[in-house]
């Protein structure tokens, strides 16, 4: 009869288990590097990423800036985006859940106010944004 002791580096976590994980992190640390070279500087202003995670759902444009919200399933997000970033100026934004008190993101940026976000599985939100004193507002949305 064999005897499998000492011979399955699978069970025994031999040799060849230390080889796997190593050309596995070696192969790992390359690739991760290659990708954030190949993304690139970020984009910047209006057509920047959103930082909220979901579907966008409404956008409200005003003199110097945007209101963007989005949803996903359990939590809605709001971010207030200024036209033109650069110079730090007030920017605001609040998000608010009906029957809930708003979530508010206000002080100076140089690109955008928040973001906020709130549950809102099965409710209504609404949206404000402001840059430089002008701003928008959504009335209640996502019922």
């Amino acid at each position: 009869m064999f005897s499998r002791a000492g011979t399955d580096s699978r069970t025994t976590g031999g040799p060849a288990h230390g080889v796997t994980r190593s050309v596995t992190y070696g192969l790992l640390l390359p690739l991760t590097a290659g990708a954030l070279v190949l993304a690139g500087p970020g984009q910047s202003g209006a057509e920047a990423m959103s930082v909220c995670s979901g579907r966008p759902q409404q956008t409200v444009r005003f003199a110097t800036g945007e209101l963007r919200v989005f949803k996903n399933r359990d939590y809605a997000c709001a971010i207030t985006v200024a036209k033109k970033p650069g110079a730090k100026r007030t920017m605001s934004v609040s998000l608010q859940a009906r029957g809930a008190s708003p979530v508010v993101d206000k002080g100076t940026f140089t690109r955008q106010a928040g973001p906020v976000t709130v549950h809102a599985l099965n409710r209504c939100v609404r949206a404000s944004g402001a840059v430089s004193g002008k701003g928008g507002s959504t009335g209640w949305i996502l019922c």
